[in-house]
């Protein structure tokens, strides 16, 4: 009983002493400064994670490219499997071979930014998703952004803009219609979807464990009689939505780094 306790404390950092049931709040998103309070510098829990998940995926490539061999290492083939991965089945498969080998590091780095930086969201002892705060996911979306209207403008500089602004086909009286519309959903909406789908999937993956896991702590340790089966129950729904939180940490990563091809292709379409 004393080991189940430790590894529900690891994956509940808010565990109490004082024998009550403590659901997560969202003041678990704003820790404590930890070092360099009052400076533009300073760092809490989350940033710590954040730089804990970039050091690691940093590693785990220098691993296993370091020394490329014609048969590989296991962590070579790991490396290579991921690369494979975000070249074949979303760069390529998007903008075609030529524009996908172009914008390939941008995609692929965002790919994987957001995947290790989400799945430190189900490891005991941290926690929390680096992307759970809405720092990181802002800043991808707006590098998506850049980069669309970038493309845009270096593939079609005479009509990107025009086009975008006002489709090709519609009546000109209908422009002060769907000029506005378009302008909203091309230039704003879309950096800001991609902001809120990544932040809220991992905000809401946090509460539910910790909900979970914290439920399973009260049962077991803070009731008496029938009601510890109750944290049975919890335990095992903790597990099954950490496996699924998993899986949401590797769709998200796909789905954000699919829709910033996505977008780029669109602003290469000849059509502009």
């Amino acid at each position: 009983m004393a080991l189940l306790e430790n590894a529900v404390n690891l994956l509940v950092p808010l565990a109490n002493d004082d024998g009550g049931f403590h659901g997560p709040t969202i003041n678990e998103f704003f820790p404590e400064v930890i070092f360099f309070a009052d400076t533009p510098f300073e760092m809490n829990r989350i940033i710590l994670i954040r730089f804990l998940a970039v050091a690691v995926l940093i590693l785990v490539f220098w691993i296993g490219t370091r020394r490329m061999k014609i048969i590989p290492t296991r962590m070579q083939s790991l490396a290579e499997m991921g690369l494979d991965f975000a070249r074949v089945n979303i760069a390529e498969d998007i903008l075609g071979k030529k524009d996908g080998k172009r914008f390939l590091p941008l995609i692929t780095t965002m790919f994987f930014m957001v995947l290790f930086m989400n799945l430190t969201g189900v490891i005991p002892g941290l926690n929390i998703a680096g992307t759970s705060v809405i720092g990181v996911p802002l800043v991808l979306a707006v590098i998506s952004y850049v980069t669309f209207i970038y493309a845009g403008l270096k593939k079609h500089p005479g009509t990107f803009l025009r086009n975008s602004l006002f489709p090709p086909g519609v009546p000109p009286a209908l422009y002060i219609i769907v000029t506005p519309i378009e302008f909203i959903s091309t230039f704003i909406i879309r950096p800001i979807t991609l902001t809120l789908r990544l932040l809220m999937n991992m905000v809401v993956g946090h509460l539910l464990l910790v909900l979970f896991f914290a439920a399973t702590q009260f049962f077991f340790f803070a009731t008496d009689g029938g009601f510890k089966l109750f944290g049975v129950g919890t335990l095992v729904f903790g597990f099954a939505f950490t496996l699924f939180e998993v899986l949401i940490a590797v769709l998200q990563a796909y789905i954000f780094a699919l829709l910033t091809a996505v977008y780029i292709q669109l602003a290469l379409a000849e059509e502009h």
